[in-house]
């Protein structure tokens, strides 16, 4: 039994890492100051800044369920967690990446229509696009343990450790206390236009992933993710994944209408992975951010 095993079973911690471990937790074994910097240190995931450019490797494609109406994506622990629209059929979904089995999951009625989804600490925060209700639960059983209501329609969600980043398919993310579930502050998402030097509004923000101090955003009916700087609403740059998306859902790209687009970002914080998936997509994209920039 290794140092990491033997700390979970002291505090009760389920397949124990080092994440998993809380700074009181690590006091409470009377650790020397240093080695307790050490190890929070070596737990935290790198917040250096990703390139404007950005290198991405495909590493793997998964299969997906093709039935999933995919409206929020999270990584955690070697499991993506998903959220399925749709009324009469919206879910909440643990999954297995790599083969694409449905572990658990959990149905909301059908008055419902699941939208975006995160994870906070051991709890799943779960939007409803027109309901104004966000639905939490314990993330390891799916049960449902509190809820909160919120104004406007709700499309995509992120947190950034410290709050809650909610969309609501316009130009603006609006920041909200994960407790209490307060509005903390907005910000408008603006592209400065190359040709005409203009701000314009970026709306259509669909499903959201923080990313290295970014907000990654789907935008409806695109094949593009826009990175948002969060302070100021700015778009820094956009990734085009017009390559990624199945052939058979490419006209739906094009903003004429269609459902089957690109909707679904999760990030691997420990390995800087991502995981990429559209609605009823058929395949989930693994893809590996290469810190260093491509070759001319």
């Amino acid at each position: 039994m290794g140092i990491l095993d033997r700390i979970g079973k002291l505090f009760g911690k389920d397949k124990p890492t080092l994440k998993s471990l809380s700074v009181d937790d690590l006091k409470r074994m009377r650790l020397p100051f240093f080695f307790v910097t050490l190890l929070m240190a070596i737990s935290a995931p790198s917040q250096e800044p990703l390139p404007l450019v950005l290198n991405l490797k495909t590493l793997a494609t998964h299969p997906h369920d093709s039935r999933a109406y995919t409206q929020g994506l999270a990584f955690e622990d070697g499991f993506l967690y998903e959220s399925a629209g749709q009324y009469t059929r919206s879910t909440l979904r643990k999954v297995d990446p790599k083969t694409g089995v449905m572990l658990m999951s959990v149905t909301l009625p059908k008055q419902y229509f699941a939208e975006g989804m995160d994870i906070v600490g051991d709890k799943i925060y779960q939007l409803t696009w027109r309901e104004e209700i966000c639905f939490v639960y314990d993330k390891k059983t799916f049960q449902l343990v509190d809820k909160f209501k919120y104004s406007g329609e709700g499309w995509g969600l992120a947190y950034d450790g410290q709050r809650l980043i909610l969309g609501d398919g316009s130009a603006t993310l609006r920041f909200y206390d994960p407790t209490t579930f307060k509005q903390k502050g907005k910000i408008s998402v603006t592209y400065r236009d190359p040709k005409t030097k203009k701000s314009v509004p970026v709306t259509n923000l669909n499903e959201l992933e923080y990313i290295h101090g970014e907000v990654w955003a789907n935008v409806w009916q695109t094949p593009n993710i826009a990175r948002i700087n969060p302070k100021t609403g700015d778009v820094i740059a956009w990734i085009d994944f017009t390559n990624f998306v199945p052939e058979q859902f490419k006209q739906e790209h094009s903003g004429r209408g269609g459902d089957n687009v690109l909707n679904g970002i999760a990030f691997d914080k420990a390995t800087d992975r991502l995981f990429i998936t559209g609605k009823n997509w058929p395949i989930l994209y693994e893809i590996q951010i290469v810190r260093e920039n491509p070759s001319p």
